[in-house]
Formats: structure tokens, C-alpha cells, sequence
């Protein structure tokens, strides 16, 4: 039985709102920003996949933002799109605006609740503060007839405080009541019988859903949401792969496997069909360029391998022995297909679409293409070798400067010499470049014909496969103007891989340079 069965199967009070902040929370997350293009492909598959209510950004923080927010709204079918706004007059107005071509929009606006945070960031009294929820979500309440109001930092509230709070947002009008854990500092037991405490004692607390949020600073951030659900929470605020600041999110697709694989203990159920969750991680893990570790829950390259002897041997025996629940069920397939230089474009496609790939028409040229060329180059195609290429095909749908090609001369004779040839804006440039090595010398000849200012802050290298043509996956992170980006890249040879990463990059950040300043940008 997958999650999307599950919630046919329960009641409505089992029943859990997954409530996905990938292209919010997620997106705040340091060199993780997504371009417009991008975040309506994601907004898109979680829509897909059964998500509740997507949170689509933060509508007043720019105009891409805005943009992005209103046209998510415009497209999606099913889910529920929310704007997040502080709890100021402006952005109330601005979410309000954003959503309302949307089938149901939801204004989620939120104000610090903590004495640490009325201290030091507020800089308001208790009471200015109950003023400041009863005029915030009266106004989003005037706007829309779904609010979610959010204490932040409520973990670190006095209950007593906590309670009033609630009660003034209930009173004004919202229909949800989020408690977020947004340092990470709470414990499962704490987290539960706060909800327990502020449902049992808040007048008209029946009148909204609780719900959710909870970030991994002490790595508990999942624990402490099936905690919340015990305690009468029946919505869950999460992110694709975890991501999210500093320590990230509850990870989305091990909150909905732990509730469909322990429904002996979480007797609840959500709308999400499960067999697109390793789908969904690996379109995040493009376009934000994020690797998922490989020993990540649910969907690490991993999670369901089996090195040890022992092991192989159960495995052999009867699955379940060491796997509780199957590939399958999270949309991987079990067959690991040796793919090589005579393997056909059929073949090709059900690989994709067996690792969670759904590509258009051209995209699969495209890719089939660069496959192809990577066969010729390697003896044996792994399944990571064809991940990286898609994803790499796929962070490059929109980029304006492409390598063409890319000569370097190396070793103990010096000195090193790159000769480069990009395409820019669809205009052909060759540059010649000494560096300190190799590396040092490829780049210089990125920086010579795409002048920028960026400051290279990683560069780190790992082979995708073992053996001696293994793939080379190259990171780098840029960071311009306090904005940071991270990009990847993968190819046989080390170089050709570390142009691509940097290039990747430079394209995000031009990207971002055009979300908010077209007319620079531009320039």
C-alpha cells in the first residue's frame, strides 16, 4: 500500500497536511537559489506527487520572488499555494497579491514570540506584540480565508505567553496554527507536550490546525515532528532532501515513509504518492546543486545497497531481512542495468524513467547525446554516471555561457596554459591563460572572457564511479555581493569538469543578477 492509498484508507483526524517549503525555507539555505524556470519545475512535481500546500517564497523579498510566487499560483492544480509574510502591513499585502490567482492561497505570516527574540530583535513588549497578530492577521484574513500564523521561535516561549498568542490569532481569524522549533533546540517529549499543553488549554484551539515546523540543528528535526503529530499537530512543514537554513528541514520523504512504513505506531496518513519521492530529491539535488549524501534516508545512493557478506546473503534470502521497506516504494528500481556504447535510445529511456527521470523530447536528445559521448570514453556507464549527465543537463536548460571546447597544457614543465573557447549570449570567444596549475589556468581563462567579480569560496573534487575512467564531480561555490551559489559538474576528464562546475556558477549567478537588477544584469 503506498501514502496515497494510506490516505483513502484513514480518517480525516489521521489524516496529515504536508506542508512543503522547498522553494521557500529550502531555498534560503545558502548557494541554494533556484531560478524562475526552475522553481515552477518543482512547484510543478510537487504538485504532482500529492503536496497539500506548496510555499511557494517569500513574495515581498524581490521581485523574482513576487513573480515566481504569482505564477505558481496561476499553474497549480491541486496544492494549496502559500505566501509567507512578516507580520508588517507590506508584506501582507504583497503575499495577498501573489496568491490570489491561485485555485486556494494561503498567507502564512509570522512574528517572534521568544523573550530572547523581543529582546534582542523585536525590541517590542509581550503586549505590543498580542497587538501587532490581532491587526496582521485580521488584514491577511481580509484578503484570504486560509491564514497560518507561526510563533517564531515558540520553543523557546513561555507557555503561558505561547497560549495568549494563540488565542489572539485564533481570535483574529487564522485557520492554522504553526509552532516552530526554529532554532532545532527542542526534544521529542518537549515538542509533543507543547502542542499537547496549547491544544488542552487555548479557548477555541479546536477551530485550527496545528502544525509543524522543525529545523535539524540537533539533528532531530523528524523526531521532533512525529512528536508534534502525537501531540495533535496534523500538519508537517518539511523540505525536499531536508534543505533548508543552517542545519536544514524535516525531510519530506522520510516523514511520509515513516508514517507509511510504522503506521503500527504513527497511525496517520498523507496524500503523497510516495513512488515520486526519489524523483523529487534528484530534480532538488539539479537544480540547486546540492549532492544528497550518499547515506542519506529514503533516497541516498545507499540507502538501499548492500556491501557486507552478510547482508548480500540475507538479501539473497528474503529482502526483508535488511530492508523494510522496498526501492520500489520510494520509486527506485531494483535492477541496475549495465548501460554502455550499445545500448540504444529505448534502452536509454527506461533507464531514465526506472531512476525517477521524465524527460521532454529534446531534453532526452540532449542527453542521450552527452551519453553516448561518455560511452565511447568509458568501458562500463553506471547509474551514477547517467544521473550526473541528466542533472548536469538539466541545471544547463537556461545558461548563457557554454564551453565549446577546451585545451590544457600541464605538468613539471611550466607554465601551465589553458585555451578555452565559449560560447557567450550565442557569440563564439577563444582565450589563452597562464595559471598555478592546471585548474588555476582553466579558470583564468573563464575570468578573461566573462569578467566578473565573484570570489571562488570551494572548489572540491570526488570520482561519481571507482576505477581509472571514473567521472570526475566537481563543486564549486561563488560568492558575489553576499550572495553565495554552488554548482557541480561531472565528466571523465578532471578539467573539463571543473569548467563546467565554475561556468554552472557563473550562470546561476547571472541569473540572479537578472531576478534583481534586469537592466544590470543585462549589462
Amino acid at each position: 500500500m503506498n501514502a496515497q492509498q494510506d490516505s483513502a484508507a484513514g480518517s480525516d483526524k489521521d489524516r496529515v497536511v504536508i506542508f512543503d517549503t522547498t522553494l521557500r525555507d529550502g531555498e534560503q539555505c545558502p548557494g541554494a537559489s533556484m531560478t524562475f524556470e526552475e522553481k515552477l519545475e518543482v512547484a510543478e512535481l510537487l504538485d504532482t506527487m500529492g503536496v497539500d500546500i506548496i510555499e511557494a517564497g517569500f513574495p515581498i523579498a524581490s521581485v523574482g520572488d513576487f513573480e515566481s510566487v504569482a505564477e505558481i499560483a496561476r499553474r497549480t492544480k491541486r496544492a494549496v499555494i502559500a505566501g509567507l509574510a512578516r507580520a508588517i502591513p507590506g508584506d501582507i499585502a504583497r503575499a495577498g497579491e501573489a496568491v490570489r490567482h491561485a485555485r486556494r492561497g494561503r498567507i502564512h505570516t509570522f512574528v517572534s514570540t521568544s523573550p530572547i527574540h523581543l529582546e534582542h530583535q523585536m525590541r517590542k513588549t509581550q503586549a505590543e506584540v498580542l497587538e501587532i497578530i490581532a491587526a496582521t492577521v485580521t488584514q491577511a484574513r481580509n484578503l484570504v480565508e486560509d491564514v497560518e500564523w507561526s510563533a517564531m521561535d515558540a520553543t523557546r516561549t513561555p507557555l503561558d505567553y505561547l497560549a495568549r498568542c494563540i488565542e489572539v490569532a485564533i481570535k483574529a481569524g487564522a485557520t492554522t496554527i504553526n509552532l516552530p522549533d526554529t532554532v532545532g533546540y527542542a526534544t521529542p517529549d518537549e515538542y509533543r507536550a507543547m502542542f499537547r499543553t496549547m491544544r488542552e488549554t487555548v479557548p477555541n484551539a479546536d477551530k485550527a490546525i496545528f502544525s509543524v515546523h522543525c529545523h535539524n540543528d540537533l539533528g532531530l528535526a523528524v523526531a521532533n515532528s512525529l512528536a508534534g503529530l502525537e501531540g495533535g499537530a496534523r500538519q508537517i512543514e518539511c523540505t525536499i532532501n531536508g534543505i533548508g537554513e543552517r542545519a536544514g528541514n524535516a525531510a519530506l520523504e522520510e516523514v511520509v515513509m515513516a508514517l507509511s512504513v510504522r503506521r503500527d505506531v504513527l497511525p496517520y496518513s498523507t496524500g503523497i504518492d510516495a513512488r515520486m519521492l526519489t524523483r523529487a530529491s534528484r530534480l532538488v539535488s539539479a537544480v540547486t546543486s546540492f549532492p544528497v549524501q550518499y547515506n542519506k534516508a529514503i533516497v541516498g545512493r545507499n540507502a538501499f545497497a548492500h556491501e557486507s557478506g552478510i547482508h548480500q546473503d540475507g538479501m539473497l534470502k528474503h529482502n526483508q531481512t535488511y530492508e523494510i521497506m522496498t526501492p520500489e516504494s520510494v520509486g527506485v528500481s531494483k535492477t541496475s542495468l549495465v548501460m554502455g556504447k550499445h545500448s540504444g535510445r529505448a534502452a536509454f529511456r527506461d533507464k531514465l524513467k526506472a531512476m525517477g527521470y521524465e524527460l521532454g523530447e529534446n531534453a532526452l536528445n540532449d542527453a542521450f547525446t552527452r551519453f553516448k559521448d561518455l560511452a565511447d570514453r568509458k568501458k562500463v556507464v553506471y547509474d551514477e554516471d547517467i544521473e550526473a549527465l541528466v542533472d548536469q543537463g538539466i541545471a544547463a536548460a537556461h545558461d548563457r555561457i557554454r564551453l565549446l571546447s577546451l585545451s590544457v597544457i600541464a605538468g613539471t614543465r611550466g607554465p601551465q596554459r589553458a585555451t578555452m573557447r565559449l560560447e557567450v549570449d550565442g557569440r563564439p570567444v577563444t582565450e589563452e591563460a597562464e595559471g598555478n596549475g592546471p585548474v588555476d589556468a582553466t579558470f583564468n581563462c573563464i575570468k578573461a572572457l566573462v569578467p566578473h567579480a565573484a570570489k571562488l569560496d570551494l572548489y572540491q573534487v570526488h570520482a561519481v564511479t571507482e576505477g581509472t575512467d571514473a567521472q570526475a564531480e566537481v563543486s564549486v561555490r561563488l560568492e558575489e555581493d553576499g550572495k553565495a551559489v554552488t554548482a557541480r559538474a561531472a565528466d571523465p576528464d578532471t578539467l573539463v569538469a571543473s569548467a563546467q562546475a565554475y561556468i554552472t556558477a557563473l550562470n546561476k549567478l547571472m541569473r540572479k543578477r537578472q531576478s534583481v537588477n534586469p537592466q544590470a544584469a543585462a549589462g
